[in-house]
C-alpha cells in the first residue's frame, strides 16, 4: 500500500474529491457493502503516528488515506489529533451527505502539546442522509426510520466508521497550546520577519 494505488491500472492516480470519499468509499463501508476499488485499508489511530502511515495507509502523492473509527480521544503513541476550525459540510447533488473535520497533530500530552505540520481531514457520514442501500431517507416512514436506525447502530462497525486524509503541510511552525492565539500563518511569519527592519532609518535627503 505504501507505493500508492497498486490495485488501479497503470497510469491512474487516486485523487478523490470530498464528495467521492463520502459517496463512493465511506457510505459503502458504513453499509457493509463492497468498496470498488477496494484499496483503502483500516488504520487504528491510537497505534500509529502520522509519519508512520507510509506502508500502512493508501499513499497517493503526499497524502495518505485510510478508514478508522470515530473517537472522542484521538491519541497516538507520541501525541494526539486536535480539532481546529469549524466542521464543513460535504454535499452531493445539492444534499448534505457528510461532514468534514480538520485536525492538527500535536506531540506530547493533550492540552500541553505542540502543534506539528501534520493535518488530517476526517470525513463522517451525515446521520439519516442515506440508508444502507444509498437511497435518501427523507420520504421514509417513521417506522422504517426506526428500524433503519436500530439496524445501523446494532454494532460498532456501522456509523462509527470515518475516512481520513492525512498530509504534511508545507508551512506552519510548532506552537505551544499554552500560547493561545499565537498560531502563525505563512504570511504572518513573513511579516514578522520584516520587523527587524523597523529600526533602520532612511538616509536624509
Amino acid at each position: 500500500m505504501g507505493g500508492g494505488a497498486t490495485n488501479l491500472p497503470p497510469g491512474f492516480h487516486f485523487f478523490p474529491s470530498d464528495e467521492d470519499l463520502v459517496i463512493h468509499f465511506l457510505r459503502p463501508k458504513v453499509a457493509n457493502l463492497p468498496c470498488r476499488p477496494d484499496i483503502i485499508p483500516t488504520v487504528l489511530l491510537q497505534h500509529c503516528n502520522p509519519w508512520e502511515l507510509n506502508g500502512t495507509a493508501l499513499q497517493a502523492g503526499n497524502q495518505w488515506y485510510f478508514f478508522s473509527h470515530a473517537a472522542q480521544s484521538r491519541t497516538s503513541p507520541n501525541g494526539y489529533w486536535n480539532p481546529i476550525g469549524a466542521d464543513e459540510t460535504v454535499t452531493s447533488s445539492g444534499c448534505v451527505v457528510g461532514l468534514k473535520k480538520t485536525l492538527i497533530f500535536c506531540t506530547g500530552e493533550p492540552l500541553k502539546g505542540f502543534k506539528t505540520n501534520w493535518i488530517m481531514h476526517e470525513y463522517h457520514l451525515q446521520d439519516g442522509g442515506y440508508n444502507a442501500n444509498g437511497s435518501s431517507t427523507s420520504s421514509s416512514s417513521s417506522s422504517s426510520r426506526k428500524s433503519q436506525r436500530k439496524r445501523v447502530h446494532s454494532s460498532t462497525e456501522s456509523n462509527n466508521w470515518v475516512i481520513c486524509r492525512v498530509f504534511e503541510s508545507s508551512c506552519g511552525s510548532q506552537v505551544s497550546f499554552h500560547d493561545e492565539g499565537t498560531e502563525l500563518s505563512c504570511l504572518d511569519e513573513v511579516f514578522l520577519s520584516l520587523d527587524d527592519y523597523d529600526e533602520v532609518s532612511l538616509p536624509n535627503n
